[in-house]
């Protein structure tokens, strides 16, 4: 496949699983660059999750569609010599590997970084995992839900108040933060290439990105910051800052953080002027000591019109504000297509973008992912195969059948 973009002509491997490692490639491949999706026999079972309990149902296969756009694919059976023989000959003329095989894993596939660096030393090797390349959790296994979201704090932080359950994450949350981290590593070493012409090892784990999103509040707890559990929505201790429920029944998050001059605003937009007269509210920090009476005045407030009207009356008033939207309206909404975070596909549908953006470049158009091991012949044939080693690899089984 000829592709055109800032990293055309870049050649990757994307030999990781579900989602985190392959997004990282995805958006390589949106800049230009010639993927190869390598599964094993079988496939990576990340085609499968559409169908998984729980998940919405629906005529394509959305997850693959998204995080394996315009992929070439490829099936090896690396647990056969043959097939690792096959790989370490595409190696040679890679850029990028990516992987998501734990390390005690990679030796026996022959991925391990010091065999694949030695035949390509202009290689990016590029690992992920769930906990971390060193440690004794390095070889864990784990999904963005365990190591991102709940090892990390943020689980346990989102909760709607500290007597709640604590709320479960949904497939890719924390996978393509740290897809993006992945991506970072890797452009930052074909920087370091340029400039020194050797490749390099680089890694991400859902733990770190996971600990880095939840930054805020962890260097607190490294500075040992007194932490406040989080009180009811009613018992907020900041009423400028809280959720409330327009007339309609829609939620809606406030959040004024210039009280001196979104304050007054507010109480025009309101129609009551006579609240800053009370006593109780003259000043930010007896409104922070009267937050619950606050709270109460504005949830009757907010009640008396929907949200469709209040909308226009905040924004004019330049407070700060959004609804909080379903999925469904966030995927339609008129911004996302304006901004290009909602593009077009090849195939006439839409699919999320990734949200980096050059200017001048032009991102690849939104192709289909591959179908399992549909492009080997080509593949093996760009790297010196002949129709009859390729029949013979098939018969070996390091095709994968």
């Amino acid at each position: 496949m000829r592709m055109s973009g800032i990293f055309a002509g870049l050649k990757v491997i994307d030999a990781a699983s579900y989602v985190a490692g392959p997004s990282a490639a995805t958006i390589l491949g949106d800049f230009g660059a010639s993927v190869i999706k390598l599964e094993p026999p079988g496939g990576d079972a990340y085609r499968a999750l559409a169908t998984l309990p729980g998940q919405p149902q629906g005529e394509t296969n959305y997850p693959w569609v998204l995080d394996n756009r315009n992929k070439r694919g490829l099936v090896l059976d690396l647990k056969r010599a043959e097939a690792r023989a096959v790989l370490h000959r595409l190696i040679r003329g890679t850029d990028v590997f990516l992987t998501n095989a734990v390390p005690r894993l990679r030796p026996g596939l022959g991925i391990a970084p010091e065999t694949l660096m030695a035949l390509n030393p202009r290689l990016i090797y590029a690992a992920l995992t769930a906990y971390g390349e060193t440690g004794p959790e390095a070889d864990k296994t784990g999904f963005d839900a365990t190591a991102y979201w709940a090892r990390s704090g943020l689980m346990d932080l989102v909760k709607a108040d500290a007597g709640a359950a604590p709320g479960r994450s949904v497939a890719g949350m924390g996978d393509h933060p740290t897809g993006l981290a992945l991506y970072g590593a890797i452009v930052t070493a074909l920087f370091r290439r340029e400039r020194t012409g050797q490749g390099g090892i680089v890694h991400a784990s859902l733990l770190e990105a996971g600990l880095w999103a939840n930054a805020f509040m962890v260097q607190a707890a490294l500075d040992e910051a007194r932490f406040i559990p989080r009180p009811p929505r009613d018992q907020a201790p900041n009423a400028l800052g809280n959720l409330y429920r327009a007339g309609c029944g829609r939620w809606f998050l406030l959040a004024l953080l210039n009280e001196p001059r979104q304050w007054p605003a507010l109480l025009e937009v309101l129609g009551q002027p006579d609240w800053g007269e009370d006593p109780r509210f003259a000043t930010q920090p007896l409104r922070r000591a009267n937050a619950a009476t606050l709270v109460a005045r504005l949830d009757a407030a907010f009640a008396s019109r929907s949200l469709a009207e209040w909308r226009p009356l905040l924004d004019a008033a330049g407070l700060t504000f959004d609804a909080v939207t379903t999925t469904p309206e966030a995927a339609a909404a008129a911004q996302a297509r304006a901004t290009g975070a909602i593009r077009p596909t090849t195939a006439g549908g839409w699919t999320v973008d990734s949200p980096l953006h050059l200017a001048g470049e032009a991102k690849v158009p939104a192709g289909p992912p591959p179908e399992l091991g549909a492009d080997a012949p080509a593949i093996l044939a760009e790297h010196g195969y002949t129709p009859a080693e390729v029949e013979t690899l098939r018969q070996a089984g390091a095709l994968g059948g």
